[in-house]
């Protein structure tokens, strides 16, 4: 009986593409901008990483064993990732306890409550990102500046981050059209770890595309849509909205648009539903950027349109394997 093998229909598909091997490809994706972080926010930057992660880590497995009584699967890198990506959405000078806090949303209410990995309707990561923003909007509004010389580098390592020079990101309302866009291109900006170095995230996106970790329809419909509407907007009145450019390589669009809107679970199956999903987060990033309370509307944005992927996925149903297509 142990023999028994369990049949379905065809056909059947193999591929070398693993969970694990998936996670993996996007932290390998993330490095260089995790670099950038640690060059430009120095020891607050692994600190931050690494209380995030652990925490993800730790409520995965202890939710798995003791709340749901099933295997904990934290050897697949979701875990991880998610306490990656977390880490990139907080500012590197951040109390380690409020990591913490965020670590036990995203997993455990935004990803476990649901039945874990494949069945959450929101981002984890996200949906821990925007409790902090709302639960502690100073902290989480509170960004170091960046090192900007080797001293500084070495002074920020044997010094406790918590007390690090403070400014301005430049998706403030004040600070909107005043920085330097190469700075925001490679990096010498304030901000979330995950808001520097636009140019190291777009690297790492195209590493995903070459390996068909993800594909071009959302990070393209995304900063596609923000450009057009940004450019429109400018050009019809420059005192409502600035250069493009800043909308494009500043606060966390880049990061949004590459690594959080793919994700597996929450985006739509088709290409056509990526197409729209995308173009719904560029409009919303644009018209909560312009005309919302927060400078920087990309979180809610992803969250609310992960709401509508289930809609989006009834309407838009990719081709069965086989299937011919009839007008």
């Amino acid at each position: 009986m142990s023999n028994l093998l369990t049949i379905s229909p065809s056909p059947h598909a193999k591929g070398k593409e693993t969970v694990s091997s998936l996670m993996f490809g996007v932290l390998m994706a993330l490095i260089p901008a995790f670099l950038c972080s640690l060059y430009f926010f120095g020891i607050g930057a692994l600190i931050t990483t690494l209380v995030s992660v652990g925490f993800c880590v730790l409520f995965e497995w202890l939710i798995a064993k003791y709340i749901l009584k099933t295997k904990p699967q934290i050897c697949d890198g979701s875990a991880i990732l998610t306490g990656v990506l977390l880490a990139f959405n907080l500012p590197s000078n951040i109390n380690p306890f409020i990591v913490m806090i965020g670590a036990l949303v995203a997993i455990g209410v935004a990803k476990m409550t649901f039945g874990g990995l494949g069945q959450n309707l929101f981002n984890p990561a996200l949906v821990g990102r925007v409790f902090l923003l709302i639960s502690f909007p100073q902290q989480m509004t509170t960004w170091p500046t960046p090192i900007k010389s080797r001293f500084e580098y070495f002074n920020a390592a044997f010094d406790h981050t918590f007390d690090a020079a403070t400014g301005a990101t430049p998706m403030s309302h004040d600070m909107l059209g005043k920085t330097d866009t190469l700075d925001m291109l490679f990096g010498a900006t304030g901000g979330s770890l995950g808001e520097v170095a636009a140019l190291a995230l777009i690297i790492g996106g195209i590493y995903m595309i070459w390996r068909k970790i993800i594909t071009w329809h959302i990070p393209v419909s995304v900063i596609g849509t923000v450009a057009v509407f940004t450019l429109l907007v400018w050009l019809i009145d420059p005192t409502v909205c600035v250069n493009p450019l800043y909308h494009l390589l500043g606060g966390g669009l880049m990061l949004g648009a590459i690594f959080m809107a793919t994700d597996y679970v929450t985006s739509p199956m088709s290409s056509t539903g990526k197409i729209i999903y995308g173009i719904g987060i560029g409009l919303l990033t644009v018209i909560i950027r312009l005309w919302g309370s927060y400078p920087e509307g990309m979180s809610f944005a992803i969250l609310l349109m992960n709401a509508v992927t289930p809609l989006i996925n009834k309407k838009f149903k990719p081709t069965r394997f086989g299937e011919i297509k009839t007008k």
